[in-house]
């Protein structure tokens, strides 16, 4: 063979391996949507943190290996469902649902995306799964216990405050968790001799005005709950101080604001966990081989610079069981 001839066939040989490498399709990076309940990532700041180093941690890197689509509707009833229908639209490889109604929207706007719910108190009864164990259907997730709580909390709240006597329960109406909230505080203030009555918050603005009347009208102690209360964390807790109301919460980061104290899931724990699901999804789990995880933990958080504003002596048996005291 000429020399000219051999090497023709040699660079031919050569350029195969490129060619062939040049025409494998590029690999598709999931993407996943997350639904949150806030106006922006700013309000989510705690979380948002959280669940983006949860899945760094995992291996995760947007732009990389992945890529979020986050959205936030503001606790607006027409933009969790706008949004959930957006990212369906979208073609996300896997939806998270922050709380009960992004997981409701997101679970009416498709049936074959993989939903990972995570601060869902009843996904059974919300329809969003057939049972704890056997979810059966698109969504798995994890699931609060918040209304099994109430009784628990209410005791807590007496234990700071002995002199308790009449406690205001504060949550927008809206929020899918307020009905049994409701429901099974009054009943659990029954039982302890507590006079318990429900207060509705339908909006930010009314959030202080709401501590005003329950301060004039003789309650000495308060219980928030939902995530609209948790958007106005800060509005809460300083509503909380002016009016010199003892209020206890379910969600620890709330508790710094100037809350007295808290008793409910670890919720940044909760956030973690939900990336866990995501991962098992992406790498070939099926939701509805996946059981809905419950909580085995409670965390009590104290906040002794908001005693002290409030003239309370904290006893020892709440600062022993404390997971966390704010000095």
């Amino acid at each position: 063979m000429r020399r000219r001839q051999f090497m023709t066939l040699l660079g031919g040989a050569a350029a195969l391996p490129l060619a062939a490498h040049a025409q494998q399709p590029t690999k598709k990076i999931p993407k996943i949507g997350v639904l949150w309940h806030a106006a922006s990532a700013e309000e989510e700041k705690e979380y948002l943190e959280i669940l983006t180093k949860a899945f760094s941690d995992l291996g995760y890197v947007e732009g990389k290996n992945v890529e979020f689509l986050h959205r936030f509707p503001a606790e607006q009833a027409d933009r969790f469902r706008a949004l959930a229908k957006e990212l369906v639209e979208s073609k996300v490889d896997i939806a998270v649902g922050v709380t009960a109604k992004c997981a409701i929207e997101l679970k009416q706007a498709t049936s074959t995306i993989p939903i990972v719910f995570v601060i869902v108190p009843d996904p059974v009864r919300y329809g969003l799964v057939e049972s704890l164990a056997h979810p059966g259907g698109n969504a798995t997730g994890l699931s609060l216990m918040s209304v099994d709580l109430s009784g628990k909390r209410l005791g807590l709240l007496r234990e700071a405050v002995p002199s308790l006597s009449r406690v205001a329960l504060l949550a927008d109406p809206k929020d899918p968790i307020a009905p049994g909230f409701f429901s099974a505080s009054l009943n659990a203030g029954k039982a302890l001799g507590l006079f318990v009555r429900s207060v509705e918050v339908p909006t930010p603005d009314a959030v202080e005005p709401a501590f005003s009347t329950i301060a004039q009208d003789g309650f000495d102690g308060a219980v928030v709950i939902g995530s609209m209360m948790f958007n106005e964390r800060a509005r809460v807790g300083a509503s909380a101080l002016a009016h010199r109301m003892p209020t206890l919460t379910t969600v620890g980061e709330m508790v710094q604001y100037g809350l007295l104290m808290s008793y409910g899931q670890d919720f940044p724990d909760y956030f973690r966990k939900a990336a866990g699901y995501v991962d098992k999804i992406l790498k070939g789990a099926k939701p509805a081989d996946l059981p809905v995880e419950q909580p085995t933990h409670f965390k009590q958080i104290v906040n002794l610079k908001a005693a002290k504003s409030l003239g309370l002596t904290i006893p020892p048996s709440l600062l022993v069981t404390a997971d966390e005291v704010i000095e």
